[in-house]
């Protein structure tokens, strides 16, 4: 799939410009500001996406962030780098509080936004692919705010200490902890990846469409590990599985039959894609995007299906975006 769209943080955006037709801020920052800003772009926007889970929030902390750096006195700035990091955490850290509270009422299960990347350079950082995969992000979900924001800038960034202290607002003693509990929290319950095959990964994931295509369940239950998972974000504005599906065959039998419509429904077409550094489909009927699902494959098995229907979350998610670190 070729996705038509800016890549954000591009020659000849605005700094702050992450989604078609965004307009440039009118603001006070010079241009030092902006090429400051705009330099660092795709680390913070990577920040902001890993502690929040959404391009698009992340596009609204950069632009927010953007305006309070404009007015900063840059005589005072040591460390850029350090000074837009810990300004962004602060901003995604007050929206990710906020969404908490919002998700609590959210209908059924809440995934994270679909990304697709510019992946020039994505796909070779081992730790930069794992950090920005639907699994790990999920995972992130299970942390306090300040826990995620704390291990994203640590284990991911590797910031010091007193750099994230200053972005929580913790003394520094109460970080080190924090950093503690979400590394010993996050990795109890997910194994590290180890070299990614991107190769040998597309190839499973065709094997597996070509047999959803043909209702070959055996050749599905083979490609799938015993506790494949199927989770579908449907925020309760679009029709899909309102709970989580756990189960090889069952997983399967959902494939098989999500095909079977396709074939009886002609405008119905599947496109293949890479989204958060791993192989994902795209549904369309006729010129209309239904919805988005990205495979995890770990030890040549599919573990999980994540699927996207919650049409405020696809919105955007054909714009490439460059994450860096």
């Amino acid at each position: 799939m070729t996705a038509q769209g800016p890549i954000a943080g591009s020659a000849g955006q605005s700094p702050i410009s992450g989604s078609a037709g965004q307009s440039p801020i009118a603001g006070s920052a010079s241009g030092d500001h902006a090429e400051r800003f705009t330099h660092l772009r795709p680390l913070l926007f990577t920040i902001a996406y890993e502690i929040l889970g959404s391009a698009t929030e992340s596009d609204d902390v950069l632009q927010d962030s953007y305006l309070r750096w404009a007015d900063v006195d840059l005589a005072t700035v040591r460390d850029t780098k350090s000074y837009l990091a810990q300004l962004v955490t602060r901003q995604a850290l007050n929206t990710l509080r906020e969404g908490v509270r919002r998700r609590e009422d959210y209908i059924g299960p809440w995934l994270p936004e679909p990304l697709l990347l510019d992946d020039r350079d994505a796909s070779a950082d081992i730790v930069l692919a794992e950090s920005v995969s639907m699994a790990m992000l999920v995972l992130l979900e299970t942390l306090t705010p300040d826990e995620r924001a704390v291990f994203v800038l640590r284990e991911v960034f590797g910031f010091a200490y007193g750099e994230i202290s200053g972005a929580v607002g913790k003394p520094v003693a109460t970080v080190r902890q924090m950093a503690h509990r979400a590394r010993e929290h996050v990795h109890a319950r997910r194994n590290r990846f180890g070299p990614v095959d991107a190769e040998r990964t597309r190839h499973i994931t065709e094997q597996f469409l070509t047999a959803a295509s043909t209702g070959d369940m055996t050749e599905l239950m083979a490609l799938l590990a015993p506790g494949a998972t199927w989770t579908a974000d449907h925020g309760g504005k679009a029709t899909a599985i309102r709970r989580p599906v756990v189960g090889a065959r069952r997983v399967a039998a959902i494939m098989a039959q999500l095909f079977r419509v396709a074939r009886e429904m002609q405008e119905i077409r599947f496109e293949t894609a890479v989204y958060n550094s791993a192989p994902a489909v795209v549904v369309y009927t006729g010129e209309h995007l239904e919805g988005v699902f990205v495979f995890e494959v770990i030890d040549d098995k599919i573990t999980n299906l994540y699927a996207m229907r919650n049409p405020d979350k696809l919105a955007g998610i054909t714009i490439p975006r460059t994450i860096s670190r």
